[in-house]
C-alpha cells in the first residue's frame, strides 16, 4: 500500500460506510485523518476505533449543508494536523424516488449536501493544498447518473452528475497548483446500500447480476485502499477522471 506518512486527510461522512472505510485505509497507510460527520458521537467512535488500531485520528461535528461549519472543519483540521493534503467529499443526502414523489425540500437537500458542499469544501481547501505543494480531492458520484432507465433516480442522478462537472472544472483550474481532483463511483457495503437491498430485493437481485465480479466492494479493502493508491505518485498524472470502483458494472465512457 502507498506510504502516506505525513499526509493529512479530511473525510466527510466518516462515521460509517464508505467514509469510515476510507478513513481506516488512509490511517493504516500512515495518514493523519480527521473524521467529520453530522453526529459527533458516531464519528468520535469511528476515530477511537482507528486510534485503537494504531492510527492517528480525530473527530469533529460538521453538517456539510452549513457553510460556517465547513469553514470550522477546515480550520480545525489545519490547527490539529498542520494542513490538509487530501479531501474526501463523501457526505450526501440522497433524493430518491420518482420525480412526482421527490419534494422540493428533498431535492434541495440533495444539492446542498452534494454539489454545493463539494463546491464549498473544494474552494476552502484548495489554497491550503496549494501552499503545501499540491493535494488530492475525491468527490463521489454514482452510476445512477448514467442508467438507461432513470425511473426513480432522476433527482439523485442530477445531484451526482453536477458533482462530476465540478470535478472536471476544478481539475482544469487547479492542476497547475498541483491539486488533482477525481470523481469516484463506488459500490460499497454501506448501510445505505444494505438498506436499499433489503427494501428492493427483486431489483437488488437483478443489480447483482450486472456486476461482472459478482459482489459489492468491501469498504476498506476495495474502496479505501483504492483511494490510498490514487494518492500515490505513481498515479500523479491522473486528474479530472471518473473512476468506477464497482466490480465492472458501469460504463462511464
Amino acid at each position: 500500500m502507498v506510504e502516506m506518512k505525513g499526509k493529512v486527510a479530511l473525510i466527510t461522512g466518516a462515521g460509517q460506510g464508505i467514509g469510515h472505510g476510507v478513513a481506516r485505509a488512509m490511517a493504516q497507510a500512515g495518514a493523519k485523518v480527521m473524521l467529520a460527520g453530522r453526529t459527533y458521537d458516531k464519528v468520535a467512535l469511528a476515530a477511537q476505533a482507528i486510534v485503537a488500531e494504531g492510527g492517528e485520528a480525530q473527530a469533529l461535528a460538521c453538517d456539510v449543508c452549513n457553510a460556517e461549519q465547513i469553514d470550522a472543519a477546515v480550520e480545525a483540521t489545519c490547527s490539529a494536523f498542520g494542513g490538509i493534503d487530501i479531501l474526501v467529499n463523501n457526505a450526501q443526502q440522497v433524493p430518491l424516488g420518482k420525480l412526482d414523489d421527490v419534494t422540493d425540500e428533498a431535492f434541495t437537500a440533495g444539492f446542498e449536501s452534494g454539489p454545493l458542499a463539494t463546491f464549498r469544501l473544494m474552494k476552502r481547501v484548495q489554497p491550503v493544498m496549494a501552499a503545501r505543494g499540491g493535494g488530492t480531492i475525491f468527490n463521489f458520484t454514482s452510476s445512477a447518473g448514467i442508467r438507461w432507465d432513470m425511473t426513480g433516480y432522476g433527482a439523485y442522478a442530477a445531484v451526482k452528475q453536477a458533482t462530476r462537472a465540478l470535478t472536471r472544472a476544478a481539475a482544469a483550474e487547479w492542476g497547475r497548483a498541483g491539486v488533482r481532483v477525481l470523481t469516484i463511483a463506488p459500490h460499497g457495503e454501506s448501510p445505505g446500500l444494505k438498506g436499499w437491498i433489503e427494501h428492493n430485493p427483486a431489483e437488488a437481485e437483478a443489480f447483482f447480476r450486472t456486476i461482472p465480479l459478482g459482489r459489492i466492494g468491501r469498504l476498506e479493502e476495495d474502496i479505501g485502499r483504492a483511494l490510498v493508491a490514487l494518492c500515490g505518485t505513481d498515479l500523479g498524472y491522473l486528474t479530472g477522471a471518473t473512476i468506477p470502483l464497482d466490480g465492472g458494472q458501469a460504463n462511464f465512457d
